[in-house]
């Protein structure tokens, strides 16, 4: 991933991505990462927050959010930011929400569709939702994040330049702060897990 020009990077999704509980959340631990490995990245986005050691705080993270509500306004921010690599986490909302769910796959479909349509080079790394520490809700995330796995591999057999990246599996209830939420422990293995992808893929 070494280049001369920093890699622009938008973390892209809901309260997860924009450390609702932890300032900065998985993106403190992803940028330190990347930079002790000699990457020049630049997070993008026309949000920002995060501690002062964090030099990067821009981010497309929104509290609450559906993946309806940010297909909504991807295109303005992806027209100002031009990444070269997007880090999209979204669907929580829908599944505690009871939003629409059996449609919640093919609404990430469309999301997608739309990523590529403004940046056509982009390359997107998709990470399954974390669990949910309520088992009703849990099996929800369970069979969202199965069918999203599913269409991105068909999708890459087709040349799309996807990329699936399994957060659900490294994580517990013990990484929850809230049953939702990452705690800070959370947060760093979902920063690792992004790290392994986008250095093996990249």
């Amino acid at each position: 991933m070494k280049q001369q020009q920093a890699i622009k990077i938008m973390p892209l999704g809901d309260s997860i991505t924009d450390g609702y509980n932890v300032p900065g959340g998985y993106r403190m631990d992803l940028w330190q990462a990347l930079h002790e490995r000699g990457d020049r990245i630049e997070f993008v986005g026309s949000q920002e927050n995060g501690p002062p050691e964090l030099p990067h705080r821009r981010h497309e993270g929104y509290p609450g959010w559906r993946i309806d509500e940010l297909h909504r306004h991807v295109g303005d921010w992806l027209q100002a930011a031009q990444p070269d690599i997007i880090l999209l986490l979204i669907g929580t909302n829908d599944i505690v929400q009871g939003y629409d769910l059996e449609r919640a796959p093919a609404r990430l479909d469309a999301l997608i569709d739309d990523l590529f349509r403004h940046c056509p080079e982009v390359q997107v790394f998709v990470g399954s939702i974390p669990p949910i520490d309520e088992p009703h809700l849990n099996a929800r995330v369970q069979a969202y994040n199965e069918a999203i796995a599913q269409r991105i591999q068909a999708r890459q057999a087709q040349g799309d330049r996807l990329i699936f990246v399994d957060l659900y599996a490294g994580l517990t209830s013990e990484d929850l702060a809230d049953g939702i939420h990452p705690n800070r422990q959370g947060h760093r293995k979902i920063a690792q897990t992004w790290y392994e992808s986008l250095t093996a893929n990249w």
